[in-house]
């Protein structure tokens, strides 16, 4: 038996310094000191009898064999996982989940999700990040996120991803302002106003602008923000019409000050995934599910309140 060979802390260490290829941001991870990172990896070297890696100056390379190593660690952890499930003991999944959400979530059920991956595991600690998709989606590339629920398109290379589902985009304005354009048809008949549009080189405002040029329109009348939440606060507030998904305007926070203008032409819909690296941790692929269940039920409440 192997049994007092090497520790599950030892594994999980090397797999996180590999991964992050710091001891610094290892700990961090694993809400441990460095000194301490550095001796579960030492003593793992020891007990084997191997090189694991090779530490030089602001980097960690492994070795051929720490790499062989690095693979049936992260099994070995994977099957401990398993072990607490089939004890029905999620509480002993432990440490720090690298959340990333776009800001849609974070106005729609991203406390609901919170709430749910909390009772799943209960001694799970989130650590969460607000921003654009394609910021989220460099930072799950680079493993300084374990998790992302963001829009398409998606350049990192990952492996792990669960589908959440399409959410179209509508044209919103303040309930006077959209009683006053009921009639309009064309999007060149808004340009009278302030258009309140997501961040350039989003996937809206491209099409947008694209449309835009088509029609002859000027794209001066285009006021983009990196925040969907303030492009809809500006149009609760009277101060233009606003491009923005359909979910944000009908259960958002200033839902009921504002009024969808139908009949428009829209972008397409986002896309959008939960999404992590095929090797990480089963509680990572596990909360990519919650996440599509929680967005499934947050969806059907606003389908059916609306019956």
């Amino acid at each position: 038996m192997i049994g007092n060979l090497v520790s599950l802390k030892q594994l999980e260490a090397l797999v996180w310094v590999a991964d992050l290829g710091s001891f610094r941001r290892a700990a961090q991870q694993l809400n441990t000191t460095q000194p301490n990172v550095s001796a579960r990896i030492a003593g793992l070297e020891r007990r084997l009898n191997i090189v694991l890696m090779h530490r030089d100056a602001g980097s960690v390379r492994l070795t051929d064999k720490g790499a062989e190593i690095l693979e049936v660690a992260r099994r070995v952890l994977h099957e401990a996982e398993i072990l607490t499930e089939v004890a029905a003991r999620a509480d002993l999944v432990e440490g720090r989940l690298r959340l990333g959400v776009t800001e849609l979530v974070a106005a729609t059920w991203l406390h609901q999700y919170l709430r749910n991956l909390k009772e799943a595991y209960p001694s799970l600690t989130v650590e969460l990040t607000v921003d654009l998709s394609r910021q989220l989606d460099t930072s799950l590339g680079e493993r300084a996120l374990d998790l992302t629920i963001q829009n398409a398109p998606f350049t990192s290379n990952v492996r792990g991803n669960v589908v959440i589902g399409d959410y179209p985009y509508v044209w919103a304005a303040a309930r006077g302002l959209a009683r006053a354009l009921a009639g309009v048809n064309c999007v060149s008949e808004l340009t009278g106003h302030s258009l309140l549009t997501h961040a350039r080189h989003t996937q809206s405002y491209n099409e947008l602008a694209d449309h835009a040029r088509s029609l002859g329109i000027q794209t001066s009348c285009f006021v983009p923000s990196s925040s969907l939440t303030s492009c809809m606060q500006m149009a609760a507030d009277g101060l233009g019409v606003a491009l923005l998904p359909r979910i944000m305007v009908e259960r958002g926070a200033v839902a009921d000050k504002l009024m969808a203008l139908e009949n428009l032409w829209l972008p397409s819909a986002l896309h959008f995934a939960a999404r992590y690296r095929h090797q990480s941790a089963r509680h990572i692929a596990k909360a990519a599910i919650i996440a599509a269940q929680t967005a499934q039920a947050f969806s059907h409440q606003g389908q059916a309140s609306r019956l």
